[in-house]
């Protein structure tokens, strides 16, 4: 089981520099979709490699879908030798992404991505359209089946200037003939 709240948690505290992306983000942003994994793209600054290295350390973090005596370790220098890793830690699935297919390395992923407050902390979340655009990229089945919901989302959430509710009807009560906009039947 993932505890997707305790993970953000950890990484908020550490001070960690990511941006939330995959099923998580799309959650966010309204998809009904489940997730089993926690995705984030993580700036690869030596700093940083350095505190996602730490705060995570604490939760035996081992590399998920290979056998278990393999040996691994987890540090800065591991992470600048690698770009993508899928781990199993002690608070779930956790992918650690260096790049964003379709999108590109930590930067433009952050330069896509809106800030939004999760856990009473705030939170770089990929937008509706990065995560559309890094889907479409992957051409992986799973990833295109949740486009048509995101794209769908994604229309919803655009500003249109209009005010779309249910039962809105407009008014279509024209101006009397001097064209002062007062009800003719109010006189």
């Amino acid at each position: 089981m993932n505890d997707f709240e305790q993970t953000l948690k950890v990484l908020f505290k550490a001070g960690v520099d990511f941006v939330l992306i995959g099923g998580v983000a799309a959650s966010v942003h309204g998809s009904a979709h489940l997730t089993y994994d926690l995705d984030i793209c993580y700036d690869r600054s030596a700093g940083n490699l350095k505190r996602l290295a730490d705060a995570l350390s604490l939760y035996h973090p081992r590399l998920r879908g290979v056998p278990g005596n393999l040996r691994f370790s987890f540090d800065a220098r591991t992470l600048s030798h690698g770009m993508n890793f899928t781990l199993a830690t002690d608070l779930g699935d956790l992918d650690l992404f260096g790049e964003v297919l379709g999108i590109g390395p930590y930067s433009a992923v952050k330069a896509l991505s809106n800030t939004i407050n999760l856990y009473d902390h705030p939170c770089a979340v990929l937008s509706l359209q990065g995560l559309i655009q890094s889907k479409r990229a992957s051409g992986r089945s799973k990833d295109l089946l949740v486009l048509p919901e995101l794209e769908a989302l994604s229309e919803i959430q655009q500003p249109t200037g209009k005010i779309r509710t249910a039962g809105h009807r407009q008014n279509k009560r024209k101006p009397n003939k001097k064209g002062s906009g007062k009800d003719p039947k109010s006189r």
